[in-house]
């Protein structure tokens, strides 16, 4: 197997299984919204939705023009999930044991730009930082 289908198969088990804990359990993905996002609740069935969608569009073989799109889809999803992964990050630490503390959630931070690089990657949108 090669290295893109490596990844992209990666992704789709990932993705496919946080959109499907999304679903069936979303209390705590409801904990963690930044308070401005409206509807809480529906954002994180819609995400999970969104997550098993992009899942099953980079899984597919028929059709490149789908599979990239499920690439963009999964990165701009990454792109804006960042703000719930900083307010979960600020909402840990404010607990009084401190939570996951910072060993947990730096890694986790500075890891989403790999999120957002890897399945436009996996699905032909860029070759950075390779040549075809």
């Amino acid at each position: 197997m090669k290295p893109r289908a490596i990844t992209r198969v990666g992704l789709v088990l990932v993705y496919a299984i946080a959109g499907l804990l999304h679903l069936a359990l979303p209390g705590p993905f409801v904990s963690i919204v930044p308070p401005w996002v409206p509807a809480p609740a529906l954002v994180v069935s819609l995400t999970g939705l969104a997550e098993i969608a992009g899942a099953a569009g980079m899984l597919q073989a028929f059709s490149d023009p789908l599979r990239r799109a499920a690439g963009w889809g999964l990165a701009a999803y990454a792109l804006c999930v960042w703000p719930a992964n900083l307010q979960h990050m600020l909402i840990d630490l404010a607990k009084p044991d401190g939570g996951l503390g910072l060993v947990y959630h730096l890694p986790r931070l500075a890891f989403q730009p790999v999120l957002i690089w890897a399945p436009l990657w996996a699905t032909r949108v860029i070759d950075w930082p390779f040549r075809r």
